[in-house]
């Protein structure tokens, strides 16, 4: 099983967890997974389409996955995807 590392700023939409398992063989299907646990994520992951948006990075075990595969890379037990979206502000 994958799983998820959220940053605080995610987390705080679904009480706080940092770490959530899911299911998927890919990292869009770990992706599906985890917004139905938690929809209240999909939109702040992914835009009405369901394309990623460009502001929110991706991360599978540490390699940026547009390096990796994209949306089709393949996932599995004990890989860790982090979401890390952009910060703005002065």
């Amino acid at each position: 099983m994958p799983t998820f590392s959220l940053p605080s700023v995610l987390a705080a939409h679904i009480g706080g967890i940092r770490s959530v398992a899911t299911t998927g063989t890919t990292v869009d299907g770990a992706i599906d997974a985890l917004v139905d646990q938690y929809p209240q994520l999909a939109p702040r992951l992914r835009d009405a389409a369901g394309a990623p948006y460009p502001f929110v990075t991706f991360y599978l075990n540490d390699e940026d996955v547009r390096l990796v595969g994209g949306f089709a890379a393949a996932v599995s037990d004990g890989d860790e995807v982090t979401i890390v979206p952009a910060v703005a502000g002065g």
